[in-house]
C-alpha cells in the first residue's frame, strides 16, 4: 500500500509534464497556423484583417503561455495561484475586446439605432466591466 502512495506524486507528474506538452504543442499550431492563415488573408486581397487577426492569435497564444506557466507553478509548488487566473482572464477579455471592436464596426452601421451596434455596445460594456474587476481582484490579491 505505502508503494502505492509513493507512485501517486510521479504519476501525477507524468500528468502535468503532459498537460504542458499538450499546451506547447497546441501554443506552437497556434502560431504556425495564424502564419499560413495570415499568408492567405493577404492572398485573398484581405489585408485590412490581417492586424486584428494576427492580434487575436498573439493574445490566444499569451493565454496558453499563461496556462503553462500556471501549470508549471502548481506542480512545482502544489499550490493553486489566483493571479494566473486573473492575468488569463484580463487577456481574454481585451482579446475579446479587440475582435468585437473590430468585427462590429465591419458588421453594423454606425448607429445607435441599429439593434446590432446596440448588442456591441453592450457586449463591449460587459467587458470593460469585467476587465476593469479583473484588474481590481489583482491589484487586491498582490497587494499594490
Amino acid at each position: 500500500m505505502e508503494y502505492l502512495f509513493r507512485l501517486f506524486p510521479r504519476v501525477e507528474a507524468v500528468i502535468y509534464a503532459f498537460a504542458g506538452l499538450l499546451v506547447v504543442l497546441g501554443a506552437a499550431y497556434l502560431m504556425v497556423a495564424a502564419v499560413f492563415e495570415g499568408m492567405e488573408l493577404l492572398r485573398l486581397g484581405k489585408g485590412a484583417s490581417l492586424p486584428i487577426f494576427l492580434l487575436d492569435r498573439v493574445l490566444l497564444a499569451l493565454m496558453m503561455a499563461e496556462i503553462l506557466y500556471t501549470l508549471i507553478r502548481f506542480a512545482r509548488e502544489g499550490q493553486l495561484q489566483v493571479e494566473p487566473f486573473l492575468v488569463i482572464g484580463i487577456i481574454a477579455g481585451v482579446r475579446r475586446i479587440l475582435v468585437i471592436t473590430a468585427e462590429g464596426l465591419q458588421k453594423y452601421p454606425f448607429s445607435l439605432d441599429h439593434p446590432g451596434f446596440q448588442a456591441v455596445l453592450a457586449e463591449l460594456l460587459l467587458l470593460s466591466l469585467m476587465v476593469l474587476a479583473l484588474a481590481w481582484a489583482y491589484r487586491m490579491v498582490r497587494g499594490v
